[in-house]
């Protein structure tokens, strides 16, 4: 063997590249009709949108769901664990394991409920409602801001509508 281990290997995979591979990997690979497809597009966005949130919310350690979930406890006292769940459309094992996470750092707790002894009703504790009052001002004044700028509110107005009919009726 006249290339012995790994680095030989390596080496041979050196040798072997072509000419004008440099060029190539500099340059963007085509997306060709993916760039055409909504749901491509959509999930791309929805990528880049998510890591924004998550440094902007960085401090308070939470995810968009997590926030979503602090969100409609806020404005839905009394609730219980499945409607959360699924107006959210997050799978009960998930919410249950997203719930232990949140009850663990004290943001939310579930209380048994008096009507259905099967069922839980959840609350923002008061640490959670400071939580989600910083990561409301953190999300706006950041988060939200820099896609208003990016969009302006006439094409940001559109877009909402437009996601929100997808959401609705497709």
């Amino acid at each position: 063997m006249a290339e012995g281990g790994k680095d030989g290997a390596k080496d041979g995979a050196k040798a072997r590249k072509e000419p004008g591979d440099a060029a190539i990997e500099d340059s963007a690979l085509q997306l060709g009709e993916l760039s055409e497809l909504l749901g491509y597009s959509l999930k791309r966005a929805q990528l880049r949108i998510f890591e924004d949130f998550l440094r902007c919310v960085a401090p308070l350690q939470l995810t968009p769901a997590q926030f979503s979930v602090l969100l409609l406890l806020d404005r839905n006292p009394g609730r219980n664990q499945t409607e959360i769940a699924s107006t959210l459309g997050i799978l009960r094992p998930n919410f249950v394991a997203m719930l232990d996470g949140l009850e663990s750092r004290d943001l939310c707790a579930r209380i048994r409920s008096t009507n259905d002894r099967r069922s839980h009703i959840l609350e923002l504790t008061d640490k959670g409602r400071a939580v989600l009052a910083r990561a409301k001002k953190l999300v706006a004044s950041k988060h939200e801001a820099r896609l208003n700028e990016l969009l302006g509110p006439a094409n940001r107005a559109a877009l909402l509508a437009m996601l929100t009919k997808i959401a609705q009726e497709f």
